[in-house]
């Protein structure tokens, strides 16, 4: 078994200048964004270490070798085979979301999100002048899927789109193959596509259930869908600025291939360095994060039951985002803002997530299990 990756001590992660440690002031412990506190795969700092020794910091060419280092990623990891002709870089998974938006819908069409759901995929319709419509997910005892009856009624109201989380955030549901394949059909049939976003694709915690990505799952989801990945959450890349769309048609490649040029060239040349080391180096590294991954699902799920027990916590199938219920504590419907006034631990607001959010909040537990301990115990002493 491998052995879990261990996270930077706190006196180095406070060095760090990014959104999760330059936001709050030094007495807060910061578990919001999806930023990870473990050190770059060794692969990735020697990439980008080698490249600033010659200068090489320019624009992104326009042939590189991350396609296919995408595709052999997938083979590998998913058993996809993914053509890397159709796979177009972009600088972030929302820009690529926001483009599709654009290309697939006109202003004033509505577009479906399924709440809770990443707040991005509330706020992208201000660009594309489109209307989404909430069909939220349901949820099930202890697990979340999609609402795919609501979903088919939202398409035949006049939906053209959907944006799918998969895996979701911030519940970290892995949807089922037969639930994709289900919503597929209901796309096909209404003249709808489906955007995939995959971001968190290869953080399927071990013995949980294992992402399937969406364009995999059928002959209709390869004429509907389009995904949308990047190595950035996995590796902790998101200030590289590289993601990229996957298409699995020539129509939809065609049209991914009439985005704007500028699009493209948004993309960091040192994202796609750091992406190409990631998907053909990365695997060792990735085993060790999900083990440790594995490993802070399991502690976080004790360390509730121990410090704030009226909480309620299902894990996830994938990421390193717990999706935590405090309605019972009391808190309100926005708990994080009294966590970090109270507590000094900023976590994100549930209600950002949509209407289902309320009484919730997000907690990122990629990091050290000392740093998630602490962070646990100043929230069960405001109980």
């Amino acid at each position: 078994m491998t052995d879990p990756l261990d996270a930077l001590p706190l006196d180095v992660l406070r060095q760090r200048s990014s959104t999760k440690w330059a936001t709050h002031p030094d007495d807060v412990l910061p578990l919001f964004v999806a930023e990870t506190d473990f050190p770059l795969a060794e692969p990735i700092t020697r990439t980008l270490t080698d490249a600033i020794a010659i200068g090489d910091t320019g624009y992104v060419p326009p042939k590189t070798a991350y396609p296919e280092a995408f595709a052999a990623f997938a083979e590998r990891r998913w058993g996809w085979q993914v053509d890397p002709d159709r796979v177009r870089t972009t600088c972030d998974v929302m820009m690529g979301v926001a483009e599709l938006v654009r290309a697939t819908a006109k202003p004033g069409e509505k577009v479906v999100i399924t709440s809770p759901v990443y707040p991005p995929f509330f706020s992208v319709h201000d660009e594309s002048h489109t209307e989404y419509v909430d069909v939220p997910l349901r949820r099930d005892g202890g697990s979340w899927s999609l609402d795919l009856e609501g979903i088919d009624r939202a398409f035949a109201d006049g939906a053209v789109a959907i944006l799918l989380c998969n895996p979701h955030n911030p519940t970290g549901t892995a949807h089922t193959p037969e639930a994709l394949a289900e919503l597929a059909r209901s796309a096909e049939r209404h003249g709808a596509v489906v955007i995939s976003d995959e971001i968190h694709a290869p953080l399927a915690i071990p013995g949980r259930r294992p992402f399937t990505p969406f364009l995999t799952v059928s002959a209709e989801a390869r004429q509907v869908g389009f995904a949308v990945q990047s190595a950035s959450k996995t590796f902790n890349l998101a200030g590289l600025k590289c993601a990229h769309i996957v298409t699995a048609t020539d129509r939809n490649a065609e049209l991914v291939r009439r985005i704007p040029d500028e699009v493209e060239w948004r993309t960091g040349l040192f994202g796609i360095k750091a992406g190409i080391a990631s998907y053909t180096d990365g695997d060792p590294w990735l085993d060790a994060l999900l083990a440790r991954l594995a490993a802070n699902q399991t502690l976080l799920v004790d360390l509730l039951a121990e410090y704030v027990p009226a909480a309620a916590y299902v894990p996830g199938d994938a990421g390193f985002l717990a999706w935590v219920d405090l309605r019972e504590t009391g808190w309100g419907d926005d708990p994080a803002a009294r966590i970090l006034a109270d507590a000094r631990v900023a976590l994100n607001s549930g209600p950002a997530f949509g209407a289902p959010g309320r009484g919730h909040a997000r907690i990122n537990y990629g990091t050290g299990p000392e740093i998630l301990t602490e962070a646990v115990r100043r929230i069960g002493a405001l109980t």
